[in-house]
């Protein structure tokens, strides 16, 4: 069974930009996107451990500040090097003005 937790209000991540939260030991960097739909994806770059959340958004895609691999937000592949592994993303819900997110991969990704 899936479990959902609510990560943080919608007005708590403006619209193109991304904050990191912590769910117990999973680290998650939350994104509310360009056209107004929230993502949530682990908060490490599969290439180096790197903050994810200190990225910068790019329509559905999340740039690595270091060393430049993107990682798209619906599917955590990355779309360039030095990336070549995806990492987990996560559905999220929005509902009555927060945002939940169930802890369970979807896209097969282990944590």
């Amino acid at each position: 069974m899936s479990v959902q937790v609510r990560v943080c209000g919608t007005g708590d991540v403006a619209k193109g930009e991304v904050i990191a939260v912590k769910v117990g030991e999973l680290e998650l960097a939350v994104v509310h996107a360009d056209d107004d739909t929230f993502y949530a994806i682990r908060d490490e770059c599969s290439h180096a451990n790197i903050a994810l959340s200190e990225g910068e958004i790019d329509g559905c895609t999340l740039e690595c500040w270091l060393h430049g691999s993107r990682f798209d937000l619906r599917t955590g592949e990355p779309s360039g090097l030095p990336a070549t592994e995806p990492v987990p993303v996560f559905p999220v819900e929005v509902r009555d003005g927060d945002v939940y997110v169930t802890l369970e991969p979807s896209n097969g990704v282990e944590l």
